[in-house]
Formats: structure tokens, sequence, C-alpha cells
């Protein structure tokens, strides 16, 4: 199951619900927990699928060493793919589709494409999907705002799975560097835009009905509040000469650090992969090309960070943070790749 790589998992939720402007929810938790079910699945599959390879490369695994039987491997991804989108049904019907797709992405790419041309895409849409997943749970009209974040992370996600792809034999030079190329290009991408967002929590483009000069504006309807807005508090009055309508005033102040959570969070992502890909570049051996994949995985941990601080929630980004050390401790007792 691989626990250590599943501190990486959480961040996608957190990152898709600041991509939404909004701030985590009941809903949002829900998207965690389908997430890490469908994740832990797509482990046990994943081990199911690659027995016959296993026993010859990695005999040392839980299936071909015999502590784990086929049957039941399967069946506990089956189990773990039901429990994910049960508790994406109960964030509502968008999540659920989300989770419908993100759970047809795992199986497409452990039973069929995982050793095709296609396997690197298959696991970027599921990463992918899975960011889509948080935002949408926590506004199910968030898929516009959330997609650029979430196809960052997909860009990452399809570097990581085509060094993969040689981790057993080692060979190739190219994969690692491409990696590397793209990981300098999410950075730079993230750092530039990351001070041009102000906080996501704003009350901004309220749909609102014609109001008597003085009158507090209600909106129009329930659900006219748009993606990234949120009710304005009810004690706050309008300025004079503005016939009862409320300028934009963050609900959320842009705090004075993020642009420095921004930095540091993109500053981890690179340092977290640069090393083991220039490694694995110069010496494509199996250990090293294992190396620069479990680095890529842990690396996702700031990359979400940085996500979220692009999109103006510093504190959830330092939030995903937090998650590396355990990530890290872990990861020296359980490989996670």
């Amino acid at each position: 199951m691989r626990v250590s790589a599943l501190f990486t998992v959480p961040g996608d939720a957190l990152a898709g619900a600041a991509c939404a402007g909004v701030r985590p929810n009941r809903r949002t938790v829900l998207a965690i927990g389908s997430s890490l079910c469908l994740y832990e699945a797509g482990m046990a599959l994943n081990d199911w699928a690659d027995r016959d390879e296993d026993a010859v490369d990695r005999p040392h695994r839980p299936i071909p060493s015999g502590r784990i039987s086929p049957d039941a491997a399967l069946s506990a991804a089956g189990a773990l793919t039901a429990a994910g989108l049960a508790l994406a049904a109960r964030a509502g019907r968008a999540p659920l589709a989300v989770a419908t797709a993100l759970a047809a992405a795992v199986w497409a790419y452990d039973v069929r494409l995982k050793h095709t041309p296609a396997g690197p895409a298959a696991m970027a849409s599921a990463r992918t999907l899975d960011l889509l997943l948080g935002a949408m749970a926590t506004q199910p009209r968030a898929f516009r705002s959330a997609l650029p974040h979430a196809a960052l992370l997909g860009a990452h996600t399809y570097a990581v799975t085509s060094v993969s792809r040689h981790e057993t034999q080692g060979g190739s030079t190219k994969a690692p560097l491409a990696a590397l190329a793209t990981t300098l290009a999410i950075a730079a991408i993230t750092a530039r835009d990351a001070t041009a967002h102000r906080s996501p929590w704003r009350a901004t483009d309220l749909a609102t009905t014609p109001a008597r000069p003085g009158q507090h504006t209600r909106p129009a309807a329930p659900g006219a509040v748009r993606a990234r807005s949120l009710p304005l508090s009810p004690t706050h009055r309008a300025p004079r000469g503005t016939g009862g309508a409320h300028p934009t005033h963050p609900a959320n102040p842009t705090h004075p650090a993020g642009p420095a959570v921004a930095a540091l969070t993109t500053a981890l992502y690179v340092r977290t992969t640069l090393t083991p890909l220039l490694h694995a570049a110069l010496n494509p051996s199996p250990p090293l090309t294992q190396r620069a994949v479990g680095a890529g995985i842990r690396a996702m941990i700031p990359l979400q960070a940085a996500l979220a601080a692009r999109a103006g929630a510093t504190g959830t980004g330092l939030a995903v943070l937090g998650l590396i050390p355990v990530a890290r401790r872990l990861a020296r007792k359980v490989s996670p790749t």
C-alpha cells in the first residue's frame, strides 16, 4: 500500500479548495477521504496487475513473496474503490462524477495502460482529476478556476511517470532530463504567478437585485453567488453614493507573507527533484532512477503547497508543508515506489 506515498494525497484536495476560492469545509474532508481510498486502491491493484513481472524484478514485494495473495490484493482494490466513490457521493453529484472518472483512470492505468505509451498520460490525468475532485467538492462550480493548477500537477505527474517506466531496468537519460525541464518550467510558472493572486476567499462578483439607496444589497437568489464569492457580513454598511452596492473587499486579506510562502514552497519543490534527476540523467542506473522517482513523488507535497500559495491560500500552503516530515520519515521504512 506504500504508506509513505499516502501523504502526497491530501494536498491535492487542499490545493483544489484553495483554487476554488473557498475555505476547506466538510465536503473537502470527504474529498480527501475519497482520494485516499482511490489512491490506495491503485496501489493494491498495481501490485496485483504486476505480480508476474514483480516475481522476476522485485521478488521481495508482498505478492511474489507470498505474504499477500493475489485475490486479497484484488479484493482490497475493489473495496477501496467502492469506499472512495461512496465518500465522493456524500460530497455531491459533481464530486462523484469526478471521482468516477478518477477511478476509471486508476484502473485503466494499472490493468491496461501502464506499459503502453499512454501510461504517463493516464497517470497524469488521475492526479489532475484528484485536484479537481477537491476543488469541485468544496465548490461545485470551481472547474475553470482549478483547471490551470490541476494541469501543472498533471504535468509533474507525467514527467515522474515517464521516469518510472525505466526504474527497474534503467538506461534512460532523456526521461530524467525531460522531467528536469518540466520541473523548472512548473516552478517558473508558479513563482511568476504567485504574487499576482490575492486571497481567493473574496466577496466579489455578487449577483444582486436592485436596492434603494442606503439599503444592504442581497443576493438575487440562492446560488447566485459565483464560485469565488462569499456573502458579505450583514453588519457591513455600503458607502454613500453607491446605491447600496458593496465594493469589493477581501473576506480574508492577502497575508503579507504570501509571496514569501510561494517562493519557499516553489524552492522546496525544485530542491526535492533537482539533484536526483540530475544524477539519474548522468547515470541512468536502476538505483538512481528509483531514487529520482521517489523524489518526484515526494516533491508533490511542496508543489501542492506552491499551488495553494499561487491561489492566494497562504495558510493552506503552510499546512500542506507540514506533511513533508512525516512522509520523509516513513519513506525511510517503506519505499514510495
